[in-house]
């Protein structure tokens, strides 16, 4: 895999405060003749020192047969983009960019039993329903007219990341005017996530 070290995160605990505030994840695979993908909520626990996704598909789509043959998976946390461009470049000649951050995450998916999947759903349920006013919770819905009807349909999995590759790209090989510049112009914009880059900027600068 071709890297970028100027643009690689190595502060463990800001990829996983990133990874945490960017749940719905792209999970990506192969089905031995084209590429399969898929964007679904993930929830991230720690055991053993080791980081584990925990998460459910629909049955019987063409990733979750893929991930049953090959259950190599690729997962994409991705956050904040926005395009930058040259023209606030203290030197010019040199082209745009775009800055962005996102982890990206191997592992094996295994896909686990009802009980797991029940388990999950009451899980993703209580993190995502607790903080509103009237929580509509797993436990309160019909087991025999919802529930269990729904779990037919889904499958739940777990994949152990074996290996992460952040990339945080947030202007670190540019001039500190240049850098400086970036930044003012992107918050000159009404766009929400050049908002949120040029904060992380400023913050790492």
């Amino acid at each position: 895999m071709y890297k970028m070290p100027e643009f690689t995160e190595t502060d463990e605990d800001a990829v996983k405060t990133f990874m945490h505030a960017h749940p719905f994840v792209m999970m990506a695979g192969y089905d031995g003749t084209q590429p399969v993908a898929t964007q679904v909520p993930v929830l991230i626990d720690e055991r053993d020192g080791k980081m584990i996704l925990r998460g459910h598909i629909m049955r019987k789509t063409d990733h979750h047969l893929a991930f049953e043959k090959y259950p190599e998976a690729l997962v994409l946390f991705t956050g904040p983009h926005c395009y930058v461009s040259a023209s606030w470049y203290t030197t010019r000649g040199i082209g745009s960019t775009w800055n962005y951050m996102t982890v990206h995450a191997r592992g094996q998916m295994r896909f686990m039993d009802d009980a797991f999947t029940l388990q999950l759903l009451t899980d993703l349920t209580h993190k995502y329903e607790d903080p509103q006013a009237h929580p509509e919770l797993l436990e309160n819905m019909s087991m025999t007219g919802y529930v269990q009807p729904m779990m037919k349909a889904i499958v739940g999995f777990e994949i152990e990341i074996e290996s992460i590759y952040p990339i945080f790209k947030l202007s670190q090989n540019r001039d500190d005017e240049s850098h400086a510049n970036i930044v003012q112009q992107l918050l000159a914009t009404d766009d929400c996530d050049s908002h949120k880059i040029a904060a992380e900027m400023k913050k790492r600068h």
